[in-house]
């Protein structure tokens, strides 16, 4: 019988710089873990990153045991969490949104508002801010995954999404994943 996996999430945030995935991933690697998800990016002069790291209790023992001579070697915070496999009970229908707008304050705050009020978990987000070509105007991007509750009547939702949008003055399409 196969051991029981662990998982831990860890997060780190550092000076951007070029060889900090390969030290990061070796370490984890090399203490017999493996790197599940991951998020990586550089917001302004910073490296951030967020792994889910799974592997048998002892591994990543040892791995948040190392966790402060990582920091000094990486020049990194690091926070690590124990955490568990993912839960699957709902049924859930897997949505993107993607949306572009001229850049305002607030955008974010009621794009979560509109799903949480509707029970939606948000489980992945990613924005930016750019220039419009040619006029220079800023503009804000977000790609968003949701995770619709299977009982929502999604012609219905699409249709408060898009009035929603249009209140907004928000340029958005709701659609399903294609796996």
């Amino acid at each position: 019988m196969p051991a029981k996996k662990s998982y831990l999430v860890l997060s780190a945030l550092g000076e951007d710089r070029s060889g900090i995935v390969d030290q990061l991933s070796k370490a984890i690697f090399d203490l017999g873990c493996n790197i599940n998800d991951s998020r990586m990016t550089v917001l302004g002069s910073e490296f951030a990153l967020m792994m889910l790291v799974e592997g048998n209790w002892n591994a990543l023992a040892k791995l948040e045991s190392n966790r402060p001579s990582l920091e000094q070697h990486l020049g990194m915070k690091i926070i690590t969490k124990q955490t568990k496999g993912r839960k699957s009970g709902l049924e859930l229908l897997p949505y993107e949104v993607d949306l572009v707008a001229l850049d305002h304050p607030g955008i974010v705050h009621h794009l979560a508002h509109f799903f949480s009020q509707r029970q939606i978990n948000i489980e992945d987000m990613a924005t930016s801010s750019y220039a419009a070509t040619h006029t220079g105007t800023p503009m804000f991007a977000v790609h968003i995954t949701v995770s619709i509750p299977a009982d929502t009547h999604i012609a219905a939702l699409r249709d408060e999404f898009m009035e929603f949008c249009d209140r907004m003055n928000l340029d958005a399409v709701l659609e399903p994943i294609k796996v």
